[in-house]
């Protein structure tokens, strides 16, 4: 299982910021946080959003291990 981190916006919309989800890969977590609630998959694939796996930022895909950690992370603002 994964350990998903949501922080920020995402963690506010989806009412938790730590979970464990069982997924093969980054494409199976996103489907299965999308199935679950729409509006947060819709969210997670917004532009902006970042995703780091065991903490190093990824862009595509990523396989995922027992105990990997992913983090969502919103788009950051301010100066």
């Amino acid at each position: 299982m994964a350990r998903v981190l949501l922080f920020g916006r995402l963690a506010d919309q989806a009412g938790w910021r730590d979970r464990r989800i069982e997924a093969g890969d980054l494409s199976a977590l996103r489907a299965a946080l999308a199935k679950e609630d729409a509006d947060l998959g819709e969210a997670l694939a917004g532009p902006g959003v970042q995703v780091a796996v065991d903490k190093v930022l990824v862009r595509g895909e990523a396989a995922l291990a027992a105990g990997t950690e992913v983090a969502f992370l919103p788009p950051m603002s301010g100066g």
